[in-house]
């Protein structure tokens, strides 16, 4: 995944994979998807991101996973 921020034009894109884009749907004015050939999400692009997503501040935070309980021995 990458975020990059483009300050001249406030815009957000959101890269999610790095195969080839083959539609882009509009979502709303300021939000496009970019699509795969199989219609998966490869990349997100918000136009006025400080006014439409309060982009002010951005924190990425990765969760581990849970690690599954041992099972009681009976």
């Amino acid at each position: 995944m990458r975020i990059l921020y483009f300050t001249e034009t406030d815009t957000v894109h959101i890269e999610l994979s790095d195969k080839p884009v083959i539609d882009t749907m509009d979502l709303s004015e300021t939000t496009l998807v970019d699509l795969d050939g199989d219609g998966n999400v490869v990349a997100i692009t918000i136009e006025h991101a400080q006014e439409s997503a309060n982009m002010r501040t951005f924190f990425f935070e990765q969760i581990p996973a849970l690690q599954p309980q041992l099972a009681a021995a009976d």
